[in-house]
């Protein structure tokens, strides 16, 4: 899963965002009609969605199919269109709509560090307050260091504290815990201050022929590395071993094996264990690199005094890259999670964001019996929606101009751009299908937009398959051929 850089707070309780800051959308009464008459269908569309549900490649799986026209809010064809389905990363369809709705496009997070400033020291502890950052990365708060020099610090005459209480001290996402041992960066927990996706990077790095090679982690400071890699002759395989156990609020890394001499460098991404004291480690260090002496520890706290330094995310509507083209499961539960963000005292909690989300869904007319928001990202076995409920969302966020033109620039392009870059190369889909992907060992989802041509509004489509298991392949291009049969459809109409 690539890793990003890119560049929020707010304080409203949970009650107030949804009183206050969600748009008030009526559910259109056109969504509430039910299917339509067998007269209104697609036969063409129909039938190939159908030919779908009863493929003998699929025997066992479930299937739930809608399209349907955006303008009319005719539904074209379906199949199980009201069965609840785990929906995997098409999930951040979801995410991605509410917090366009209710944080809007231009939403910036913000990560600050204060204290007193006495002469050149701050006296007593700096602190690092966050909210929900997901891209905030090391050069970044190396830049807050600087800013720190630039008012002329050059120690801290106390403690580095991170204060997380923005978010509640749950850092597993919801059903996260399906899968403890991996740690891989796509199970990185959630923080309110976050740095590097709460991952940290090995870089290693040969010397001479039968020397120790050079070993360093980022974010620095937070690791405690046991053993060495071997720099190997010529250029043989790579046969180093890194193993990573929590270690009193830090890491520990042991580390084994060899390296090519011919090899440049290579790099070993894994998650954190426990996040919460990551960037004030990383910052510590960072500091002491710059020359400014920290006389303290690292701890969690809160901290006064005023803002020496502060850093700005780059907009919503930019991170939101993440979710739909890049289907970064990090920023997804960064940003689901910070929907729920309180007044100091009232942390949010991943169980008020996904009542924040289902509200805004039954607000905007796009639920549907058997839903299950639980986590932001659709990974592992949480949520539960249908393909009705999604083209419904789609329609929505298609037909409200103040999120439109955001919500539609965070999906993959057809052939050319983040999970659909292979797929959809086609005369009739490049750069005409707009959708999020979904990938799971026993789920395939695609959900989306066809565009069309002549001032038409688009074609909404949303395909999910359930226990697929040992045939994803088989789902994903039966639903890549029902996209191309809309794609023909909608030439001719």
């Amino acid at each position: 899963m690539a890793r990003r850089r890119g560049r929020f707070p707010f304080a409203l309780a949970c009650a107030a965002v949804l009183a206050l800051v969600a748009p008030d959308v009526r559910p259109d009464p056109s969504l509430e009609a039910g299917v339509a008459p067998a007269s209104e269908r697609a036969p063409e569309l129909e039938a190939a969605a159908r030919g779908i549900a009863s493929e003998r490649a699929l025997d066992g799986a479930s299937v739930g199919i809608a399209i349907l026209d955006v303008d009319s809010s005719r539904l074209l064809a379906s199949v199980n269109e009201h069965l609840p389905l785990n929906p995997a990363s098409c999930a951040k369809l979801y995410t991605a709509a509410a917090a366009l709705a209710i944080l809007h496009g231009e939403h910036r997070y913000e990560t600050t560090l204060s204290g007193k400033l006495e002469g050149d020291a701050v006296s007593g502890p700096l602190a690092v307050h966050g909210y929900g950052d997901p891209s905030l990365s090391t050069s970044d708060l190396w830049s807050m260091v600087q800013d720190l020099k630039e008012h002329g610090v050059r120690r801290v005459e106390g403690d580095v504290v991170v204060d997380q209480d923005f978010y509640d001290d749950q850092t597993t996402p919801p059903a996260f815990d399906q899968q403890p041992n991996e740690w891989a960066a796509f199970r990185a927990p959630v923080s309110a201050v976050a740095v590097d996706e709460n991952c940290v990077t090995m870089t290693v790095r040969p010397a001479a022929a039968g020397a120790s090679a050079h070993v360093a982690f980022d974010p620095p400071g937070f690791v405690d590395v046991e053993g060495s890699i071997r720099t190997a002759d010529g250029d043989g395989a790579d046969t180093v071993e890194l193993a990573l156990s929590g270690n009193a609020g830090r890491m520990a890394a042991k580390v084994t094996g060899a390296i090519a001499a011919a090899t440049r460098l290579v790099r070993y991404t894994r998650r954190a264990d426990d996040p919460r004291l990551l960037a004030g480690y990383a910052l510590k260090a960072l500091l002491e690199r710059a020359d400014v002496k920290v006389t303290g520890e690292v701890k969690l706290g809160t901290g006064r005094g005023r803002v020496l330094a502060k850093h700005q995310s780059e907009p919503l509507s930019t991170l939101l890259l993440g979710l739909g083209k890049h289907s970064d499961n990090f920023y997804a539960e960064m940003i689901f999670k910070s929907l729920a963000g309180g007044e100091k005292g009232r942390p949010a909690k991943a169980a008020d964001s996904a009542e924040v989300v289902t509200r805004f869904l039954a607000r905007i007319g796009a639920t549907d019996q058997g839903i299950v928001v639980k986590n932001g990202s659709g990974l592992f076995d949480a949520n539960r929606v249908t393909a009705s409920s999604t083209v419904s969302l789609l329609r929505a966020m298609w037909r409200d101009s103040t999120v439109q033109p955001e919500y539609l620039a965070q999906l993959s392009v057809g052939g050319v751009d983040g999970t659909l870059r292979k797929r959809f190369r086609g005369e009739l889909t490049k750069r005409r299908v707009r959708a999020k992907t979904g990938t799971l060992d026993d789920a395939i989802a695609l959900s989306g937009y066809l565009l069309r041509d002549g001032g038409k509004g688009p074609v909404a489509f949303s395909i999910l398959f359930n226990h697929v298991g040992g045939k994803q392949d088989v789902a994903r291009r039966a639903a890549d051929r029902l996209v191309e049969t809309i794609a023909r459809w909608a030439e001719k109409h």
